[in-house]
């Protein structure tokens, strides 16, 4: 029975897929920018979905400005604060729109963006709410990944995103301006992850998996965290922000991951404020809107309707110091080659 409803549905993806495909690509509008982008060889073109992203604005632009990012590509989806006059203000930058529901058809939304603008290019997929740190970063900037992954044949490289939360209840920074939330969320809790190995056959993600190469079995598929200790969610927190999207790879299939890659021998982290922004506002405005598909805003919304002083905060809680420690804790995978490759300069 199992199987045949396996069947079933991949039988039903075939039929579906191809209409609604069609349906997103005339549902795009090109609102402003370039439409073909003048990009260098090691340069990355930043991939991001929006909506009322004005909130994260100054701090994501500053941070992924000053690591070398000069081209920044959104996909708008039906931001009605000054979002999108605050980007189009910004130069090297790009906006698409599309109106369609980002639950049903995200993985599109992320695929069209690599396509349009990042075919044959280094693509970085973040959302708003996320902060590539990794080391060589302020010496060498991006570059320092891509010009290793160039040099090892490496097209992604896999990230862990670390939740970043305050000390204080979760009520009581709910309108913390983003810049603040850089110095207050400053503890993580890596205490109570589920580690799958990259092709182990019960990764939840293993069928999307098959088509990669991993250079280095010891990186995991991680999930829950923070997040499953206190909320219940099973949510995964690897990704593979950063890809090149060349011959015979897929971009986004899955919003964390892309097919037909090669990835890198090492891992860096994606500090993530899920938890920045009146989360319980925003949890219940997609539930009321049908923006996701999963249950992870319900179970969260409802913790925290339930509980005013809920905080992420225990004696598990380590206080966020640099990338290197997290090596050392075991959350990422370094690589003696990219040691080398950064002290020799990142050449």
């Amino acid at each position: 029975m199992k199987r045949l409803s396996h069947l079933w549905q991949r039988l039903k993806y075939r039929v579906t897929e191809p209409v609604k495909e069609a349906r997103f690509r005339r549902s795009i509008t090109h609102i402003h920018g370039p439409q073909v982008l003048d990009v260098a060889p090691d340069d990355v073109v930043l991939l991001a979905p929006v909506q009322n992203g004005s909130y994260y604005l100054d701090t994501f632009f500053a941070h992924y400005r000053a690591m070398g990012v000069k081209h920044f590509v959104f996909l708008d989806n039906g931001s009605t604060d000054d979002t999108l006059d605050r980007i189009r203000a910004e130069p090297g930058t790009v906006i698409d729109h599309c109106p369609l529901p980002l639950g049903a058809y995200e993985h599109m939304m992320r695929g069209y963006l690599a396509q349009t603008y990042g075919q044959n290019r280094w693509c970085l997929y973040v959302d708003m709410d996320e902060i590539l740190d990794f080391e060589g970063r302020e010496r060498h900037g991006i570059q320092a990944l891509t010009r290793y992954m160039a040099a090892q044949g490496h097209t992604a490289m896999m990230a862990q995103m670390l939740e970043m939360f305050p000390k204080a209840p979760l009520a009581e920074v709910a309108d913390l301006a983003f810049d603040r939330v850089q110095e207050e969320f400053s503890y993580y809790d890596i205490s109570t992850l589920t580690r799958y190995g990259y092709h182990a056959p019960d990764n939840p993600l293993a069928d999307l998996l098959i088509e990669n190469e991993v250079t280095n079995p010891d990186i995991p598929f991680c999930f829950g965290g923070v997040r499953g200790k206190v909320f219940g969610e099973d949510c995964c927190l690897t990704k593979h922000p950063l890809i090149f999207n060349g011959p015979g790879v897929t971009p986004a299939p899955h919003p964390h991951l892309s097919k037909g890659v090669r990835c890198s021998d090492l891992t860096v982290v994606l500090k993530h404020y899920k938890f920045a922004n009146d989360p319980r506002g925003r949890d219940a405005a997609s539930l009321q809107g049908g923006v996701l598909g999963h249950g992870e805003d319900e179970k969260r919304a409802s913790r925290m309707g339930a509980d005013p002083a809920l905080t992420l905060f225990s004696l598990d809680a380590r206080p966020w110091n640099r990338v290197a420690l997290l090596r050392r804790a075991g959350f990422l995978q370094g690589s003696a080659a990219y040691d080398r490759f950064v002290e020799e300069g990142a050449p």
